[in-house]
């Protein structure tokens, strides 16, 4: 969004005083909020993985009791696995920003798809924070704080 002009001939005081504040706010690092969307996204599958991976028992009868029935496709015990490995490895690459729009992929699969339409319908509030962070990461990149952006400047320097 462009920057407002404070003193716009005719305005109010209230509205170049809004349009001040606008402009102040639009001067906060977008790689703030991208590294905060990462960690966010990436602590709320880490931790669910890491419950299940703790207490392996807990995990096989949650994916046998509870998401077993909502996806008779898929074997709880390779479904449990399949969820450990991608939560867990897609939440450290985003921590780290390394292939980033990459680990979004399957996180956005198991949100979008797996969870929201098979699993818990109803879920729709997660589905939107977690699938909006997301697909900000998969179309606007890690930001400049992580490893995808100085992997990529090492490269360009070298060209």
């Amino acid at each position: 969004m462009a920057p407002r002009s404070p003193s716009t001939p005719g305005s109010s005081p209230l509205t170049r005083s809004l349009n001040a504040a606008c402009n102040w706010l639009g001067l906060f690092p977008l790689s703030v909020l991208q590294l905060a969307m990462r960690f966010g996204v990436g602590v709320y599958w880490f931790k669910g993985a890491l419950l299940r991976i703790q207490s392996p028992e807990f995990g096989l009868k949650l994916f046998q009791e509870e998401y077993g029935p909502k996806l008779p496709f898929l074997d709880p015990t390779l479904a449990l696995h399949m969820a450990n490995f991608n939560e867990t490895a897609c939440a450290i690459l985003l921590f780290l920003g390394l292939f980033s729009r990459l680990a979004t992929l399957p996180l956005l699969v198991q949100q979008l798809l797996i969870i929201q339409v098979f699993v818990y319908p109803q879920s729709y509030v997660d589905t939107l924070l977690q699938g909006s962070c997301l697909l900000f990461i998969l179309t606007r990149g890690p930001g400049v704080i992580s490893l995808d952006y100085l992997i990529g400047r090492f490269f360009l320097k070298r060209s």
